[in-house]
């Protein structure tokens, strides 16, 4: 299998270059190439994770089409054969880990929907019983289900920079306010949606970040949808509240890096061999178990 850390396409115009995809503009689409780059803490890791990009590729595109009853999204297809054909000298490239996409205006913030109080949304409770400004009642623990899942927006942070929390009235003034009521309403049915499905192949969705756009006056959901990448994937026969939980999510990657005492500022350091295979193995089960209709 093809490692691919990054991509230099000749021939196609650059578009973007993410923390995770390197993304060209051919024939009014893009093409997003999902590399096997891994970021954590908002810094993209010096080690690729081999097959990560096809993982995240297919698992959106399960994701996408299951949603397709909840809201438009802008996945047109995965199948190199049906690319502009500027792209066909760059098939053992683009195999598997590409979407070619219709074109939006992207919304400045991402919607982050918890069902479950982890990361940083603990931290938050802890220190204020609130999390991006929505209370919550006192008692409880590190992994507790919320009575009902809340909208924790964040910014958008260029690759270094940290996504920092903001509140809805936050994203009301940036986007207006029924812009904002109408992704929280998304968000909610699309969490609510795949949490019951992941559930039934023993998954608890904790957590899981979107990304919206707009195409010609359409709210579509983009980038990636319900990944390791971005979500919290714990295993539901080993859930217990008041600890961490294991995960088939890149929270294995973050725990290490804390172990280290890393400082969460570049450069980051090398990953060892063991901790790459293991990150690989984790997201390959969450693959396994959601996407069984790829």
């Amino acid at each position: 299998m093809q490692t691919i850390f990054s991509t230099d396409l000749k021939g196609l115009k650059p578009f973007s270059r993410g923390k995770v995809r390197d993304n060209y503009e051919t024939d009014g689409f893009l093409l997003m190439v999902a590399t096997d780059r891994i970021s954590a803490f908002d810094i993209v890791m010096p080690n690729p994770i081999p097959g990560k990009g096809r993982i995240l590729t297919r698992l959106s595109a399960v994701w996408f089409r299951r949603i397709q009853g909840i809201v438009g999204h802008h996945l047109v297809s995965t199948d190199v054969r049906d690319f502009p054909k500027e792209c066909l000298p760059y098939r053992d490239v683009l195999e598997g880990r590409t979407m070619l996409v219709k074109k939006t205006k992207p919304l400045p913030v991402e919607c982050i929907i918890r069902g479950y109080l982890a990361g940083s949304g603990w931290k938050d409770y802890k220190a204020s019983g609130a999390i991006s400004g929505v209370r919550l009642p006192p008692g409880l623990r590190e992994s507790s289900r919320l009575p009902e899942p809340i909208f924790t927006p964040t910014t958008k942070g260029a690759e270094g920079e940290h996504d920092m929390p903001i509140t809805r009235k936050d994203v009301e003034d940036m986007i207006g306010s029924e812009l904002t009521a109408r992704m929280i309403d998304i968000g909610f049915k699309i969490y609510n949606f795949a949490a019951a499905a992941a559930e039934k192949n023993g998954i608890i969705i904790a957590d899981t970040k979107m990304e919206f756009g707009i195409r010609e006056g359409e709210l579509l959901v983009i980038d990636e949808l319900l990944t390791p990448d971005s979500s919290r994937f714990w295993p539901r026969d080993e859930y217990a509240e008041g600890r961490p939980q294991k995960s088939f999510d890149k929270q294995y990657l973050r725990d290490y890096l804390i172990s280290i005492s890393w400082n969460q500022k570049p450069p980051a350091p090398d990953l060892p061999p063991e901790v790459i295979l293991r990150t690989r193995e984790k997201y390959e089960e969450a693959l396994s178990r959601l996407g069984g209709d790829s």
